[in-house]
């Protein structure tokens, strides 16, 4: 989970869908938390969607503004954690650099907060023309 690669990022009009795909190395321990973060010009990073999981019992947490558009999924390769964000009904207000950010273990704060995590990605950025 330490070294993380996005991908994925694009233009797309508004209402158009995208996918982005985070890869890393599979993760040594059974508890984790991995999600998508993302930062606008001139504003600050937020959460946008993550998994928890525990001995392979996954729970997925939305940020208010991207649930029922956005779903987040991992694949679980022989060495390699794929992580993805479908990005649906794509709004201009979607538009910014989304990164990709891991830790092991749980935080109390719950995972989209970047605090959470202690590993992040270099980002992809996405653009939205209406």
């Amino acid at each position: 989970l330490v070294q993380l690669v996005e991908s994925g990022g694009g233009s797309v009009q508004a209402g158009g869908s995208l996918r982005l795909s985070c890869t890393t190395d599979r993760s040594t321990e059974d508890e984790y938390l991995i999600g998508w973060f993302r930062q606008a010009p001139g504003k600050e990073r937020e959460g946008v969607a993550c998994i928890y999981t525990d001995t392979g019992d996954d729970r997925t947490y939305y940020a208010d503004s991207v649930k029922g558009r956005f779903t987040i999924s991992q694949d679980n390769a022989k060495n390699t954690l794929t992580l993805y964000l479908q990005m649906d009904s794509l709004k201009p207000e979607d538009a910014a650099t989304y990164y990709c950010a891991s830790r092991y273990g749980w935080y109390v704060g719950g995972c989209l907060s970047q605090d959470a995590m202690s590993y992040w990605g270099k980002g992809t950025l996405v653009t939205i023309s209406s």
